[in-house]
């Protein structure tokens, strides 16, 4: 009996305690005597202007793309004229790729150590391929015309580049989201290059929306007579000029200052980090319980937009409060802090409850009044409008809360195994994509949209069909957003005990530079950085 007790003892140590090489388990006395460069680092911002404005430039870059992608389906229904229900089993199909392409990337990223860091080789040598197989995906129409919807080259072409897209958008996305972690250990630091990332990556969304309607309206009026396929393969062309040159240039001028283990641990040991990280594993599972939820899988604000609100001035109209606001919000950014006073749980949880508050308002006053075009618009400007003021606090708040749990795995792990964990938090959609697909087709049977009709205002001529329309655009992520919202409450790396964890993070990142003088550079540059400071005082 005891050696059984002894032996389930010693699976839950290896599972759940801190590594012998983590900051949260390694002699106090082996740190103390980097406690003092430890509590400046933490204290003391280290990035250049020139660190905090090409992660912004690479954000704007992949938020072009990013808004492009968020009118995907419709190219795929509308300018190929693929049948949505090829449309969901190619998607499935890339999901179901997925669960094989990331954890193996996932590896390899978290094993990676060279000259030139963990994150920048990738971001370097595959932002190329992957803008242009996105410039390739959306130039289909040019080659295949008006070729029927179940076409099996068409098919097997919207496929093939998809699958090549996800392969290196998966190699570049890892490192790139991970990059600014790898920086800085100071948390003024990253929040001024969330900062700067929210207003460039908001720019860049709002770009694409701002080329794309009044086109997409023009065309449907017969003002203009410029086919969607070129509106596209231009936009493509633009938005990978952009990501290309953005993100090679973020990579080539952002240093990596985080020091990691030289020697990281055996993947089929960091599976399981995540299991030591608390905060992590209830994201995790709430993440998972509603990670089946989908929204019919059409560009429901286009629609909104076009056959709802009437067209380009209308929307322009409802959208224009909560882009100022949005511009605005960065502003917000200090008064939030000392409001919550630099408490990033709170700040998420208060902002979060906005966010819905705005959704439920928009749904429970839009929907009655769909079928009167400037009341309609009038509900969305005003509720639209008052969740922009949070938009910068809450994007940079709710980044920063993301990297302190990652930092918080390392603390207690000794390795950062960003990409690892990221197999089984990614694997939360692809193990449930056949229950997504089938919600997407049902829903979008439900809402009883035509998407065969052109178009035009009130084309669909049913009120019942705009308002499920109206549901599916605003109102369906309230049960997830809500669910999302509890780990929060359970939050507790805050105060006094997450700034113990950075300094000791910081003293066993100098311990490990000490010992391997191989990679002890850019802590001497820092250390002689903070001299150099000093004399100046």
């Amino acid at each position: 009996m005891n050696e059984n007790k002894s032996g389930v003892k010693n699976v839950v140590d290896k599972v759940v305690k801190a590594e012998r090489f983590s900051a949260a388990n390694i002699e106090k006395r082996k740190l103390d005597k980097y406690s003092d460069i430890a509590t400046r680092i933490f204290h003391t911002p280290v990035l250049t202007p020139k660190e905090i404005a090409f992660p912004a430039i690479g954000e704007f870059a992949a938020a072009v793309v990013k808004g492009l992608e968020q009118y995907r389906t419709l190219y795929f229904v509308n300018v190929l004229k693929i049948d949505m229900t090829y449309v969901t089993l190619i998607l499935t199909l890339i999901g179901i790729y997925d669960v094989l392409n990331n954890p193996l990337m996932g590896a390899a990223y978290d094993r990676t150590r060279t000259r030139w860091g963990k994150a920048r080789p990738y971001i370097i040598f595959t932002a190329i391929p992957y803008f242009l197989s996105t410039v390739a995906l959306y130039s289909g129409a040019m080659f295949f015309g008006d070729t029927p919807g179940n076409d099996p080259k068409k098919i097997v072409f919207v496929f093939c580049t998809l699958f090549i897209q996800e392969t290196f958008g998966t190699i570049y996305a890892i490192p790139r989201d991970n990059l600014v972690s790898l920086q800085t250990a100071n948390p003024k630091d990253r929040i001024n290059v969330g900062l700067v990332q929210n207003y460039l990556g908001f720019t860049g969304s709002q770009l694409i929306a701002t080329i794309f309607m009044p086109l997409m309206e023009l065309n449907n009026k017969g003002y203009i007579n410029l086919p969607m396929s070129t509106v596209f393969t231009g936009i493509a062309l633009i938005a990978a000029t952009i990501g290309a040159a953005g993100n090679i240039a973020m990579a080539i001028n952002c240093k990596e200052r985080i020091l990691l283990q030289p020697k990281p641990a055996p993947i089929t040991k960091t599976l399981f980090y995540i299991f030591k990280n608390k905060y992590a594993l209830r994201n995790f599972l709430a993440e998972f319980s509603v990670s089946w939820w989908a929204n019919g899988g059409y560009k429901w604000d286009v629609v909104t937009q076009q056959e709802i609100f009437g067209g380009t001035i209308p929307s322009f109209i409802a959208y224009l409060p909560n882009n100022i606001f949005n511009y605005l919000s960065v502003t917000f950014i200090p008064k939030f802090q000392k409001l919550f006073k630099n408490n990033n749980k709170k700040a998420v949880i208060w902002l979060r409850l906005w966010d819905l508050f705005c959704c439920a308002g928009m749904v429970a006053v839009g929907c009655p009044l769909i079928g009167n075009r400037w009341l309609a618009v009038a509900v969305y400007a005003f509720f639209f409008g008052i969740n922009g003021i949070n938009n910068g606090p809450s994007n940079v708040f709710e980044a920063e809360l993301g990297r302190e749990i990652n930092d918080y795995t390392e603390y207690v792990t000794g390795e950062r195994p960003d990409g690892t964990i990221g197999i089984l938090t990614g694997l939360i959609t692809k193990v449930t994509s056949p229950l997504n697909a089938l919600l997407t087709v049902q829903l979008f049977k439900w809402s009883g949209y035509d998407p065969t009709i052109p178009m035009k205002p009130w084309s669909q001529g049913s009120k019942t069909v705009y308002q499920k329309v109206f549901f599916l655009f605003n109102g369906i992520t309230l049960l997830p957003t809500f669910v999302k919202i509890i780990p929060f409450f359970f939050y507790d790396l805050e105060g006094e005990k997450r700034e113990k964890m950075y300094i000791a993070l910081n003293e066993r990142r100098a311990l490990i530079a000490n010992q391997d003088n191989e990679e002890s550079d850019e802590v001497d540059e820092l250390a002689q950085m903070l001299a150099a400071e000093d004399a100046k005082e």
